[in-house]
């Protein structure tokens, strides 16, 4: 085993360490074959720069996601193309829908000044939206410089207790804490631990460029990180059935950029029809809050008690210290420091992609493979987690240059084409080589069953 050493943070500094090193304490966390990964870290350290400009390092955290998860699907890295990288973490800037790109941001998400400094909402989902307008006391048809008005007359963290005691999403922008980051980066990436005995489960495909042919996969997420997570294992082969509640519709655009080769069902998760997918799958990925699955009965623990040789990939916003916090990617990179370091004169800024969101999918769903192979030949349940929050702690350890580095890809050149029922869809193609998309299915279009 690779003892865990944390990045030092540094200005300008040489990018190949810091891929080869993140590259080695991912592989080793998730039990990876040492002898590939002695093979692959050359190679590694000859891929080219991931175009993602930025002071932090999100081409290179992006580079080494994408690799682990190339590396445990067995498709080698060597052909890593770091402009198709970057286009796949920049999905949302690709699609278009009938020849049109989608509302990817509704107008009361992103930075707004408060009495006292800055705050960042996400009002992408209409409930979301609703529960911020009623925090403010506005109505629920105000615009943008209504609710500006109202949030500069706030402290920040009244503002933030108002909407968020309301159901609504905001945070205030913060500092990085490095002293909170380093503890956080003692631990690991991606924990994975074993649970419990059970028989060896061998799923061995026949065609090693359909690594994942057989296997069951269970999706209960939403948003961005957990749908990556299981479009990539629908990418190698994977049945995936993702799974949405009734009272919960997705937006139809994000389901598209997301829901490559999944089937999409609705179904309560207290329907009996939900044991009985649990009892034949063989991966379960979640991506609700963890207080939320809980109370659902479907937190990782009961689950892998229940269905004994189960798989559980767990992602969260803020982990599992904040069971009952719900969040998204720019939400974390808000409250976590990034903003600000990628802000200017005063004023935050983003990522030039929801980095955090697209690294933890690759990242759990590289988990899930090692965690595949391991499982054929030593049997057990085994559980591996993520947060976001994680995720931005190591972004944050990583090597930072003084300006945004690097010149953008113009991530139209790397598209796939589909027709999903009349409709004409373009999105980003695949990051890991070799391999093509298969068309989403119309959310909810599917049978709750395998």
């Amino acid at each position: 085993m690779v003892p865990h050493r944390p990045f030092s943070r540094a200005a300008d500094s040489d990018a190949g360490p810091s891929r080869a090193t993140l590259l080695t304490r991912i592989w080793t966390e998730i039990g990876g074959d040492q002898s590939t990964l002695r093979e692959a870290i050359p190679v590694l350290n000859h891929v080219g720069s991931v175009p993602l400009p930025a002071r932090t390092a999100t081409g290179e955290l992006a580079l080494a996601s994408t690799a682990a998860a190339a590396l445990a699907a067995g498709q080698g890295i060597a052909h890593l193309d770091p402009d198709r990288i970057a286009a796949a973490y920049q999905s949302d800037r690709v699609l278009t829908i009938d020849g049109s790109p989608p509302p990817v941001w509704s107008p009361l998400s992103g930075f707004w000044p408060a009495a006292d400094g800055w705050i960042r909402t996400h009002g992408n989902y209409p409930h979301h939206a609703r529960a911020l307008l009623s925090a403010l006391r506005l109505s629920p048809d105000a615009d943008r410089d209504e609710v500006s008005a109202t949030l500069a007359s706030l402290p920040r963290e009244e503002a933030v207790r108002r909407i968020t005691s309301h159901g609504g999403l905001a945070v205030s922008v913060q500092h990085e804490r490095p002293e909170a980051d380093a503890r956080l980066r003692a631990t690991p990436l991606i924990d994975v631990a074993r649970h419990g005995d059970a028989p060896a489960a061998d799923r061995s495909p026949a065609d090693p460029s359909s690594p994942l042919t057989g296997v069951r996969v269970l999706d209960l997420t939403r948003v961005i990180a957990g749908p990556v997570c299981t479009r990539t294992l629908a990418l190698l082969g994977a049945d995936v059935l993702r799974i949405d509640a009734p009272a919960l519709p997705e937006l139809p655009w994000q389901h598209l950029d997301t829901g490559h080769g999944k089937r999409s069902a609705i179904l309560d998760a207290r329907d009996p029809a939900m044991s009985e997918l649990l009892a034949t799958a063989d991966v379960v990925v979640l991506g609700y809050r963890p207080a939320s699955l809980e109370r659902l009965g479907l937190a990782p623990d009961a689950l892998v008690e229940r269905y004994p040789g189960l798989i559980v990939a767990q992602l969260s916003a803020w982990g599992a210290d904040h069971p009952e916090r719900a969040g998204f990617d720019s939400l974390v990179q808000a409250e976590s420091g990034i903003a600000l370091i990628e802000g200017r004169d005063g004023a935050p800024g983003a990522l030039p992609a929801q980095a955090l969101d697209h690294s933890s999918g690759y990242l759990l769903a590289a988990a899930v493979m090692t965690l595949l192979a391991r499982r054929a030949v030593a049997g057990g349940s085994w559980i591996a987690r993520t947060s976001l929050r994680r995720v931005a702690a190591e972004l944050l350890g990583m090597p930072r240059a003084t300006a945004p580095t690097g010149s953008a890809v113009d991530p139209s050149r790397h598209v796939a084409r589909f027709d999903v029922d009349g409709v004409s869809l373009v999105t980003a193609a695949p990051a890991i080589p070799g391999t093509a998309f298969a068309a989403p299915h119309a959310w909810g279009s599917d049978a709750p069953h395998w």
